[in-house]
């Protein structure tokens, strides 16, 4: 019972608690709604890797062009009104899309739209609800808050894909993606209900909130560095699943949409268990813990492209989710408890960026590969390099884990500028 009561304990704050419901229902309708779209591309574009890849890259150029700025609005302004509005705006071009299938008119190029569309919400509203996590429950709370967010994310990440692929081949796509337009009132309902008293907010908000200013800060905490590094790494060659499942699925097993949505939920599922692994943190993990876990996560990925049967790739990526979700728990979690709040929202950004950024370039390497080579040299290409990275950090790391002095930060001695009138 202690156990149980310490894993779910940020659960005990009133906002938090509304703001993980509202995302439950959320995230799940938008996992069917990724699957509902790979699996439209795939249809309108003969299984091209490419096309897929080129949906992809559209999807996260925005964050790699905007998401530093989404971090300086997130520092500078309500944090609360920019995820409102910016779950009205997913809800719109959802719709949009959804429609657009219903009417039989979609085309490749439609897909590619919103995808650029989707992107640019994105790079908003990502760093602003990664940062709004601290807010909501406060620093001692942070890392079992932090791990509930991944875990309701895989807990929908395991049931979205299943239900899209049940559904997609009964209904069809259009549906699928209007449902998620819907679902996404669930986040903005929730969030409009929370109690702005009790929010963790710095005392005083930065007026101009600089992103140089963020950037000197990162620069100057080379403990920051290491894991930002090692995300980069690996989200640009290992976290490549959103094209390789769907690849894997059509092209080696030969099979339809369910398998598609079993080959997502095993890799959720294994996610979903680091998540709830993590919730037991307490501290800020080691570097040795963040690049332990990039190398292990290597090592699975490209044992997972050799797997020769269905139930077999579903186990190897069920072990290959737990690896990577435990690693990025615990990048995210030395950056975030290693940083100042007034720099959150413009550190997680470079977060994020680095994180989603680098996805553009992976996705289309990621589809010229496949189309040359097969999805199965993807996983052991992006396998390989990833453990060489944790390796080669695991040997760096002592030089990456100087704790920061006072004398590095002298304007943190100042009080922050006030808001601009």
């Amino acid at each position: 019972m202690k156990t149980l009561k310490r894993t779910f304990q940020s659960l005990s704050v009133r906002n938090f608690r509304l703001f993980v419901f509202g995302q439950l229902l959320s995230v799940t309708c938008t996992w069917m709604m990724v699957i509902a779209q790979d699996w439209l591309v795939l249809d309108l574009s003969g299984n091209s890797g490419t096309a897929l890849g080129t949906v992809t890259a559209l999807q996260f150029t925005p964050v790699l062009l905007l998401t530093l700025y989404g971090g300086r609005l997130a520092d500078r302004y309500d944090k609360r009104r920019i995820l409102i509005l910016a779950n009205l705006a997913f809800g719109v071009l959802a719709l949009a899309l959804g429609l657009w299938v219903l009417l039989g008119t979609v085309r490749l190029w439609h897909i590619w739209l919103f995808a650029l569309a989707l992107g640019t919400v994105n790079s908003v509203e990502a760093p602003t609800r990664i940062s709004f996590v601290g807010e909501m429950v406060g620093g001692e709370l942070l890392p079992n808050a932090s791990a509930m967010s991944a875990a309701y994310f895989n807990a929908a990440r395991v049931v979205g894909p299943a239900v899209a692929g049940f559904l997609i081949a009964r209904v069809d796509v259009g549906p699928v993606v209007l449902v998620n337009a819907l679902s996404y009132l669930a986040t903005v309902v929730s969030v409009a209900l929370m109690r702005p008293a009790e929010l963790h907010r710095p005392a005083v908000r930065p007026g101009k909130a600089r992103v140089t200013e963020g950037l000197r800060y990162i620069g100057r905490r080379p403990d920051l560095l290491l894991p930002m590094a090692l995300v980069g790494v690996l989200g640009l060659v290992g976290f490549t699943f959103q094209l390789t499942l769907p690849l894997l699925a059509k092209t080696e097993f030969r099979t339809d949409s369910a398998t598609f949505g079993l080959l997502s939920s095993a890799l959720a599922a294994g996610s979903l268990l680091a998540a709830f692994a993590t919730t037991a943190r307490r501290g800020r993990p080691t570097a040795a813990v963040v690049a332990g876990s990039a190398l292990a996560f290597g090592a699975l990925e490209a044992v997972t492209g050799l797997a020769p049967t269905l139930p077999v790739a579903c186990l190897l990526l069920g072990l290959t989710g737990f690896a990577m979700m435990y690693f990025a728990q615990a990048s995210n979690h030395r950056v975030q408890l290693g940083c100042d709040p007034r720099y959150r929202g413009r550190v997680m950004a470079l977060y994020t960026l680095i994180f989603q950024g680098s996805t553009p370039l992976g996705a289309l390497l990621t589809g010229w590969l496949s189309e040359q080579w097969g999805v199965r040299w993807v996983l052991y290409a992006g396998g390989l390099i990833s453990l060489t990275a944790g390796a080669a950090a695991l040997a760096a790391g002592p030089r990456f884990t100087r704790p920061p002095a006072p004398e590095d930060f002298p304007e943190a001695a100042r009080p922050v500028d006030s808001p601009a009138s």
